[in-house]
């Protein structure tokens, strides 16, 4: 699995997504969060920029010291720019990382493939929430993120279902929604 090439045909999915919507309309809740679609879409940049933070630094046991946001009042153009160029820094040091690199994170110590898993899932999954459940993530997107984060999901057929079920953003029949979540980020 190219992980660095995923990653980043991921963000240009959700950047074209995103870039459909009106800029009026990130004040607008987004679908199934308290956030509005601006502070989902921060938080997007920031998830992204921490993990090339963790990785990069090899961190062992807290997040770094670094903290990047988008300033506010920023024209939409603007902020799109920050998931590329975010998106970007993760797909690099993902793929510049020797396989033996590993760095702490909350939900698990992890390698380079389960952080870019990690960013897929923080773009395709907030992409959905804030286009209100409108815009479908590729399935080529999904498959291998279910596979390295979630090794305790139910087999489906469709990907893109079973990871919103596994985010805790979707039903599947016969499968009680989750409540409850997390990946399993471990190697």
């Amino acid at each position: 699995m190219d992980w660095p090439k995923l990653l980043d045909a991921a963000a240009e999915d959700c950047v074209r997504a995103l870039a459909t919507l009106p800029e009026a309309g990130f004040t607008r809740r987004a679908h199934g969060l308290e956030w509005s679609r601006r502070e989902t879409l921060d938080h997007v940049v920031e998830g992204l920029l921490g993990y090339t933070a963790l990785l990069a630094t090899r961190a062992e046991s807290r997040w770094t010291s670094l903290l990047g946001s988008l300033r506010p009042g920023l024209p939409l153009e603007h902020c799109l720019e920050g998931v590329t160029t975010t998106a970007t820094l993760l797909s690099r040091t993902v793929a510049a990382s020797p396989p033996d690199a590993r760095a702490w994170h909350p939900w698990g110590t992890s390698d380079a493939t389960g952080f870019a898993a990690m960013g897929i899932t923080e773009l395709t999954m907030h992409t959905h929430d804030i286009t209100g459940a409108q815009w479908r993530p590729d399935p080529e997107h999904c498959a291998p993120v279910i596979e390295r984060l979630f090794p305790d999901a139910p087999r489906h057929a469709d990907p893109v279902a079973l990871l919103l079920w596994c985010t805790g953003r979707g039903d599947l029949p016969g499968v009680p929604r989750r409540e409850k979540w997390q990946w399993h980020g471990q190697v």
